[in-house]
């Protein structure tokens, strides 16, 4: 008796198809799994067992083999508990077992046969639509694979014999259909119209917003850096749904997702400066996403950012260059998408107020040389805008004058939508087509600061940003010199690091 069924391995965030092959022969009775099963698949058979148990099904006295195809390749995780015992009760003519061969089947076992919920349902159903099969999940999985499309067949069970009775005849499971999201899109984060003062610094993340710059600022404590980071998400432009689809995969795997099975946000990640080098990057046992792949699509926020481990802030310098993120083990190379906007933090020096009269420590300035140097410099070359953030005078702090106007989070963000658009839809001058006057400018101050290639790029991209905001289609000088400004005009309170 020989049953086969599909289900399915994950590497990040692709899927490989894995043929669940049950041999059910006669020989001393054994239970045995093979095809590189990690321990978790070992265990499956003891809660295969307690579960057919629980509803009045016992093993056969039989010997049986269940192989996992490829063979050379490492399969780990609960969720093949499910196709096993479904390939099991298809070689014991259960049901026919030619209906399995539509579905890609992925779920977990309880002891009383309760179907448990997996990481990775969304990635699956994908795969399973893209082949033209249906899904087999639990049913705590419907919301997020139901976000695979209409056409998918799910059938998402609540225990085995549900699922059972549903390919005898005896029921019929009803397929999910996708939870409304318009209540979920409640904001979780403030308003711009909170932060007092820092005209600048809020027309710096305003561009940011529109280029997906990365930002870092430097400034004495209580100058309302990380108040402001928060609020970049109310201005950001939503998630597309291709982004969110994205997204929603690399929480699913990390088995994170919300109730509704779908990542209706941008990400927000803002991991303590006492964060591992594999908390940051990903990794452990079964190299799962880390912050910087958590915040794919989103922002990634470091506060105090000197104070993380150096080789914790070097990891950072690929994924922002390349926008994945690869963890290597022995047997395996996985890669994560990583493309993420880089909002950093940190205070002058290690007192925090060097440049603050009457507050600075008896080393300075050696002290803000020492502090800043922890940040290396191709670390540095990969931030687009580093703006210093001083301390809010005591009247932006008081009761705002009557008439006085302060932008709220949506007013900015519709800005931003507008200007995304427009750098959209209007044409885009190549880096050697610049007026003239551009040109001369940009030439003049590379060449005074001897800028790398990647340090002009990036430059120029700022600029286009402020173009957009501007409705231009040409990047004009002005815009290159407010780029400057924003990047390299560093007051003396930060000069080392500029």
């Amino acid at each position: 008796m020989l049953s086969k069924l599909s289900t399915v391995s994950f590497s990040g965030i692709e899927t490989k198809d894995v043929s669940v092959e049950v041999q059910i022969a006669s020989g001393l009775p054994n239970f045995v799994i093979v095809g590189l099963p990690d321990k978790s698949i070992a265990e499956s058979k003891e809660r295969i067992r307690a579960s057919f148990s629980h509803v009045g099904l016992t093993l056969p006295p039989r010997r049986i083999i269940v192989n996992l195809a490829p063979s050379d390749l490492q399969k780990e995780g609960a969720h093949y508990d499910l196709p096993i015992a479904l390939g099991i009760l298809a070689a014991l003519e259960v049901f026919d077992k030619a209906q399995l061969q539509e579905y890609v089947i992925l779920g977990g076992l309880s002891l009383d046969a309760l179907i448990a919920p997996v990481v990775g349902v969304l990635a699956a159903a994908l795969m399973a639509s893209s082949s033209q099969r249906g899904l087999i999940c639990p049913s705590a999985n419907s919301n997020e694979a139901s976000w695979a499309g209409a056409h998918l067949n799910v059938l998402a069970a609540p225990d085995l014999v549900s699922l059972v009775n549903h390919f005898k005849g005896a029921c019929e499971l009803v397929a999910p259909t996708p939870p409304d999201v318009k209540n979920k899109l409640t904001p979780t984060y403030g308003d711009m119209r909170d932060v007092r003062g820092q005209s600048m610094l809020k027309r710096v993340f305003e561009i940011a917003a529109v280029g997906h710059h990365n930002v870092l600022m430097i400034g004495p404590p209580g100058a309302g850096k990380s108040m402001i980071s928060q609020r970049l998400m109310g201005i950001l432009p939503p998630l597309s749904p291709e982004e969110a689809i994205e997204t929603t995969m690399i929480y699913s795997l990390a088995g994170m997702l919300p109730e509704e099975g779908l990542m209706v946000q941008r990400p927000f990640r803002a991991p303590h400066h006492s964060a591992s080098l594999v908390a940051l990057v990903g990794g452990g046992i079964h190299a799962k996403p880390g912050e910087v792949s958590l915040a794919h699509n989103g922002v990634l926020f470091l506060d105090e950012f000197p104070e993380f481990s150096r080789a914790t802030l070097e990891s950072l310098r690929q994924p922002l260059e390349a926008n994945t993120i690869t963890v290597s083990r022995a047997n395996q190379h996985i890669t994560y998408p990583a493309k993420i906007q880089l909002i950093a933090a940190m205070n002058p020096c290690r007192c925090g107020y060097y440049g603050v009269p009457q507050k600075e420590c008896s080393r300075a300035p050696r002290c803000a040389a020492d502090y800043q140097s922890k940040i290396s410099g191709p670390l540095l070359d990969r931030f687009d805008l580093v703006v210093y953030v001083p301390q809010v005078p005591i009247d932006d702090l008081l009761p705002q004058k009557k008439g006085l106007l302060v932008e709220s989070s949506a007013t900015i963000q519709q800005r931003v939508l507008n200007a995304v658009n427009f750098r959209q839809q209007a044409p885009t001058l190549a880096d050697d087509d610049l007026l003239p006057e551009t040109q001369k400018s940009l030439r003049i101050f590379a060449e005074k600061r001897d800028l790398s290639a990647r340090s002009c790029t990036r430059l120029l991209k700022v600029a286009r940003s402020i173009a957009s905001l501007d409705a231009s289609v040409e990047v004009r000088s002005y815009h290159v010199e407010e780029a400057i400004h924003y990047r390299y005009s560093s007051p003396n309170t930060y000069s080392a690091i500029s």
